[in-house]
């Protein structure tokens, strides 16, 4: 059935699962169950290892199949236990989707008797939405157990999404001095509206990365489609136009990516090549015709 060039499809940036790693050694008073000398723990969350962030730069290149896949640092969370008994907890990486369950995992794997846990913020380089949830998690934690929760070490970008969703960006779960322990972050109406403006602001910048992607497939593609109108024009006398309509609608009658039939056409074109596969010589001839007669 005659439509519209079948172009490669879009493609978005989604965070690829990978395998999670352990954490660095931190000095420190000894965890229990750790040998003498004071060893640190460490969890990772869902990702994959990467150079750069994600968000505000370039995609990486496109895998086979024109999938792109963003490079990502795991995040990984350090804990430590001090003479005083409070947990120390130091993320590290990028606080995205799978962040919050980390969190909860390396919280529930804490010695009992802890006194208080002090989360170190000074590592995470990016966070998205994710990061509310990850603070709704250690208050959550801190109420049922009845311990005191803070968070230090707010800079960069993940400071910049606590001042958007309107929270105090030294410590976004300190209570206030008159009054109780600092309600959860999701419970506010305030804090819901601007999450929900980052949501948005993300999936803009999803499908901006989709069709940088996009751009950069069609310039790598252009030099083939161009060598086929060359041949087209070569062997039927037509002008570039109608090689260009002929590419188009052969495209079109095959159902198949205009480069697909592109690359075809020029891998037939040496001598003793095969031939474009069935479908898209039938197309082809049938292209030219119409072109060349109207």
């Amino acid at each position: 059935m005659e439509g519209t060039p079948v172009e490669d499809a879009p493609v978005e940036g989604t965070p690829v699962e990978g395998t999670p790693a352990e954490g660095a050694p931190v000095e420190g008073a000894p965890v229990e169950g750790a040998p003498a000398g004071g060893a640190a723990a460490g969890a990772s969350a869902e990702g994959a290892p990467a150079e750069d962030p994600p968000m505000g730069g370039i995609p990486a290149p496109a895998a086979p199949g024109g999938r792109v896949t963003p490079r990502l640092r795991v995040l990984e969370i350090d804990r430590r236990i001090e003479g005083d008994g409070r947990a120390v907890l130091r993320p590290r990486g990028e606080l995205v989707r799978g962040g919050p369950g980390l969190l909860a995992e390396t919280l529930a794997a804490l010695p009992p008797g802890v006194r208080g846990i002090d989360l170190d913020m000074a590592g995470v380089t990016f966070m998205d939405s994710a990061g509310l949830e990850f603070l709704d998690t250690l208050a959550e934690h801190g109420r049922r157990r009845a311990v005191p929760v803070g968070t230090t070490g707010w800079r960069g970008q993940p400071r910049r999404v606590l001042e958007l969703a309107g929270l105090d960006t030294t410590d976004p779960l300190r209570a206030p001095a008159d009054g109780p322990a600092a309600p959860a972050l999701a419970s506010s109406a305030v804090a819901r509206e601007r999450a929900e403006r980052l949501r948005l602001l993300e999936e803009e910048m999803r499908g901006l990365q989709a069709e940088i992607a996009q751009l950069r497939h069609a310039i790598t593609s252009r030099p083939v489609i161009d060598q086929a109108r060359g041949i087209l024009m070569a062997a039927h006398a037509c002008t570039s136009e109608q090689a260009w309509t002929i590419l188009r609608q052969t495209s079109q009658l095959s159902n198949t990516k205009l480069r697909t039939v592109a690359a075809a056409v020029t891998a037939s074109a040496g001598p003793g090549a095969p031939p474009p596969p069935p479908e898209i010589r039938t197309a082809l001839r049938r292209a030219v015709a119409r072109t060349l007669t109207d």
